[in-house]
């Protein structure tokens, strides 16, 4: 909704926003939940062999983005009233990038894998034991599996847990099989929603490792979501910014340095430790040791 604002000095009790956005992100609106709800402009396109961080406050559409390009949700382009087909939704993407993207997934040429972000949820799908579940969603030859499998649940610290009922674990075990388990799958792009919830410091070290080496190892490209900015920066190569409102409308930024992107992220939330500006400045990926990526 567009105006003058005078309408919510109006109004006293925060019932009407004016949100003022670029005019050319009209033609641009990707998805829409409904009238005068939130409305996503644009989508990050994946680049192959890299990980690009998307970072943003809680309800500026980054789990929304990652579902569409999963394909557990088709974008309606902002009718929500009368969706489009897919015919229509991949003319509306003709000549970029995202209408390869899109019809490679309808043709199931392209296969993607999404570590949901409410892990909590994981019990009400799933029935059994951890290790009969992880085997059962892993895909690979049964050699490489084998391998793979015990690796994994080594450096997840799962091997304790290996007999436990899925539905007694706690929300840091679940977090850590859903790794695994989003891992486990061979596919051309991981999507990762908030891989650190529920995990403490050294678990999410821990985590990030187990990561790393599977998408380095395997040169895949992937989406992470990450309110830690040392596991932000740990894992991705550049990071997309979201900006916007809350709740309300949002839109994403090029893939951009992980210096500059996490500094205007900063700068955006306003966010103020001591009187000099905020500079982020991480180091952690030069320290990066060939024990990790091996």
């Amino acid at each position: 909704m567009k105006g003058c604002g005078i309408c919510v000095k109006k109004c006293p009790f925060e019932a009407i926003n004016i949100i003022n956005l670029p005019k050319d992100l009209e033609k641009n609106t990707t998805h829409r939940y409904g009238p005068n709800s939130f409305k996503l402009h644009r989508l990050p396109m994946p680049r192959p062999g890299q990980v690009l961080g998307l970072v943003g406050t809680n309800g500026i559409g980054k789990s929304t983005a990652l579902k569409i390009l999963a394909g557990k949700m088709k974008p309606n382009l902002g009718r929500f009233d009368s969706p489009p087909d897919w015919e229509e939704i991949l003319v509306h993407f003709r000549g970029s990038d995202l209408q390869n993207y899109f019809t490679r997934i309808l043709e199931d040429t392209m296969k993607a894998t999404i570590k949901p972000q409410y892990v909590d949820h994981i019990p009400r799908a799933i029935k059994g034991q951890v290790e009969q579940v992880l085997r059962a969603k892993d895909d690979r030859s049964e050699a490489e599996g084998r391998d793979i499998f015990d690796w994994a649940t080594t450096q997840a610290e799962l091997k304790h847990l290996l007999k436990r009922d899925i539905r007694v674990l706690s929300g840091g075990e679940l977090q850590r099989v859903a790794i695994v388990l989003a891992m486990a799958k061979p596919c051309d792009i991981y999507l990762i929603d908030e891989p650190s919830a529920y995990l403490d410091s050294e678990q999410r070290v821990m985590a990030s490792r187990v990561m790393k080496r599977w998408i380095m190892t395997s040169k895949r490209s992937a989406f992470v979501v990450e309110h830690d900015f040392i596991m932000a920066t740990y894992l991705a190569d550049k990071v997309i910014v979201f900006s916007g409102e809350p709740a309300k409308a949002s839109f994403c930024s090029a893939p951009e340095g992980l210096v500059s992107g996490m500094n205007r992220f900063l700068n955006m939330m306003d966010i103020t430790f001591r009187r000099d500006p905020t500079n982020f400045r991480p180091r952690i990926n030069k320290h990066l040791s060939r024990k990790d990526t091996e």
